[in-house]
């Protein structure tokens, strides 16, 4: 395994921090994952600008001290040529971790016929920050082992009221009669770069996008549910579970509106 930390490269599997590092302690880590296109950072759905710009603009929020972008860059690049998926994690010291990681070995199945997911209980789950993409991903972390132990690959995690917000990776996508929902984005979850992407294109088309809050009740009508994230793109959720054994079920993988939602990709490759 190949990786640069704070300046420098290393192919062993083990990270040197200080005990008292608030990254350890604490998850004080903003970080971005994305996605690299023909091992091309300059490639359209990399996005490689706006991952920057997220990280830029949180260690601005946090007021933490920016690393050398022009670095970033280079060792970026060089990773890109390695692997298709990337993260870059930045420190409170200014500091940087950038790793390199596959592709899911199942996600074109995934893409193809679709996942479960497992309905967290309200408000016990949420991200820290969560308009910020954060390093303190434990209620997301446990939510999604939680989701595993039932039978599920991704888990939703809801507000105080039972709204559903997000995945515990990614935006949730809806639609019945070829409109399209999307949670609206209120603070409690990530503003995801692919999401953004999508909705602009989705606009181009003349499609309808709904920012409704997302009841029990009006998932109900729904005939399609999707997430969508950097780095599985969009796939699409058949059947979505919780507590009590209760299923909501959807044709979701086999439906004109995921194309649709995939065909970004498609067209944009």
């Amino acid at each position: 395994m190949l990786y640069w930390w704070d300046g420098q490269w290393f192919e062993q599997d083990v990270i040197q921090l200080p005990v008292h590092e608030p990254g350890l302690l604490y998850g004080a880590t903003v970080f971005t994952t994305l996605r690299v296109y023909q091992q091309c950072l300059d490639h359209p759905l990399t996005h490689w600008a706006d991952h920057g710009d997220r990280l830029g603009q949180s260690l601005v929020s946090l007021q933490w001290p920016a690393p050398d972008w022009g670095q970033v860059d280079q060792a970026a690049r060089h990773l890109s040529q390695r692997y298709p998926i990337l993260r870059l994690t930045c420190f409170p010291t200014g500091q940087i971790l950038i790793t390199g990681r596959e592709l899911a070995q199942d996600l074109e199945q995934r893409q193809k016929s679709g996942i479960n997911a497992w309905l967290m209980p309200p408000g016990r789950y949420q991200r820290s920050l969560a308009e910020l993409k954060t390093g303190n991903y434990l209620a997301p972390w446990l939510a999604q082992r939680i989701a595993q132990e039932n039978n599920a690959q991704e888990a939703i995690l809801t507000d105080v009221n039972g709204h559903w917000l997000e995945t515990a990776t990614g935006n949730l996508w809806g639609w019945r009669e070829g409109e399209f929902f999307t949670p609206p984005l209120t603070g409690q979850q990530l503003p995801g770069i692919t999401l953004q992407h999508l909705q602009r294109w989705l606009k181009k088309q003349g499609v309808t996008i709904h920012g409704d809050r997302w009841s029990k009740d009006l998932v109900r009508t729904f005939q399609g549910l999707a997430y969508s994230n950097s780095g599985v793109e969009i796939v699409p959720i058949n059947r979505v579970g919780e507590e009590g054994g209760y299923w909501l079920n959807f044709a979701s993988a086999q439906s004109r509106e995921y194309d649709l939602l995939a065909g970004y990709w498609v067209m944009n490759r």
